[in-house]
This record gives C-alpha cells, sequence and structure tokens, in this order.
C-alpha cells in the first residue's frame, strides 16, 4: 500500500494495489552467449591497478590572501562602534559670485521670455518659391558638353584615317656648329684660364697740362 499526500492542504489520495510476483517464463531471457562468458568469467584476467590520490595543495599566495579575506571579515563582524570619535558636522554655504549672478539671470530671462512668448506679435509673411530657369548661355554650353560627352562615349573609329608617322632629327646647319664650338672654346677659355701666363706691366699715370690756346679758350667761355 502506498499514500501520497499533496501539499497546500489538498486531500491524501490513498492508492492500494496488489502485484503478484513474476513468474520465471515472464523474466527477460538473457543471450546465451552473454550467459556463457558471464558464468565462465576468471577474475584472475584482471590487472592489478595502483590508485593515485592527487591532492593539490594551495599555493603560498592563495593562503596569504584567503588570511587576509578571514582577517577582513573577522574585522567587520568583530567591529566595535564604541571605538569611533564623535565628530561635528559644519556646513558650509558658498555664495554665488557676480558673475554666477548675472549669467543665472541671463538664462532665467531667456527661459521666461520663451515659456511666455506671445505668438501674436509674429508678422504673417508669404512664401515665394523660386525656380529660376537657366539662361540662353547655360543651355548653350550644356548642349555643347552634353554633345562632347556623346561623341567620346559613341565614337566610331572607323571613321578614323590611316596615317605613316615620319620620324624627323634635322641636324643643324655648320654656322650653327662652328658657333657652338667657338662658344665652347670662348667659355672652356675662360673657365681654365692660368694667370701664371700673364705678362707683368708697369703702369705710367699721365696728367697732361693744358696748353695756351685751351687756357684762352676757357677763358673766353
Amino acid at each position: 500500500m502506498t499514500s501520497a499526500a499533496y501539499p497546500e492542504g489538498k486531500r491524501s489520495l490513498t492508492m492500494a494495489c496488489s502485484v503478484d510476483a513474476p513468474s520465471l517464463k515472464d523474466l527477460p531471457k538473457v543471450a546465451t552467449d552473454l550467459k556463457s562468458q558471464l558464468e565462465g568469467f576468471n577474475q584472475s584476467c584482471l590487472r592489478d591497478v595502483d590508485t593515485n590520490e592527487k591532492i593539490v595543495l594551495p599555493s603560498a599566495e592563495d593562503v596569504a590572501q584567503e588570511k587576509q579575506h578571514n582577517a577582513l571579515l573577522q574585522g567587520v563582524e568583530q567591529f566595535q562602534t564604541s571605538s569611533l570619535r564623535k565628530t561635528e558636522t559644519v556646513e558650509k554655504i558658498v555664495l554665488p559670485n557676480a558673475l554666477d549672478v548675472a549669467a543665472e539671470k541671463t538664462q532665467k530671462s531667456l527661459f521666461d521670455g520663451i515659456e511666455k512668448f506671445d505668438a501674436t506679435r509674429l508678422k504673417h509673411t508669404e512664401t515665394q518659391e523660386k525656380n529660376p530657369l537657366p539662361d540662353k548661355d547655360v543651355v548653350a554650353a550644356e548642349k555643347q558638353h552634353q554633345n562632347l560627352l556623346d561623341g567620346v562615349e559613341h565614337f566610331d573609329k572607323s571613321q578614323m584615317k590611316h596615317t605613316t608617322t615620319e620620324e624627323k632629327n634635322p641636324l643643324p646647319p655648320i654656322e650653327a656648329i662652328e658657333a657652338e664650338k667657338e662658344k665652347n672654346k670662348f667659355l672652356n677659355g675662360i673657365e681654365n684660364f692660368d694667370p701664371t701666363k700673364l705678362k707683368h706691366t708697369e703702369t705710367c699715370e699721365k696728367n697732361p697740362l693744358p696748353t695756351k690756346d685751351v687756357i684762352e679758350q676757357e677763358k673766353t667761355a
């Protein structure tokens, strides 16, 4: 007989049932091969195995951390409030300066103007939509640009004429060659000038006196 009691004050339900013992033919049958293996099992075939118990000890850091944690918990649990000192709270009221007062007044006046705004003071306006058409020059330039793009996109290569390229490399005339040689020779003479080839000369200063005719002519002038 089995009884089951339901929670929350529900009535209990008692069930009684009688079960007959199963007969041998009703029991599940074991396969013949498995039965023979179980009956002829030899325990000497088992191997002896050593059991290794592994106990991982905590490291020094873990032990120190756990001690510190336990000490902290004990300090919190066993804290003596009588060890606290009584203090007096001093309330400080800081007055705003002139700039803060002016800024607050400006902000307040702005908020008042927005909240108490009178929409009847607005003037009625009419909206004019402007859609100016392009002038003749703009239209002509756009058409020219579009024609250029169409010509590039739909260009027909079959309309091109075959041309032969002639490479021209005209040589300078003889006069130009001679003039260039003289110029190079002149430049080389200046760049490679040897001052040791100069001859020593003496400078003679001349200061001729005027003649009588020159003096008379100067007087009459």
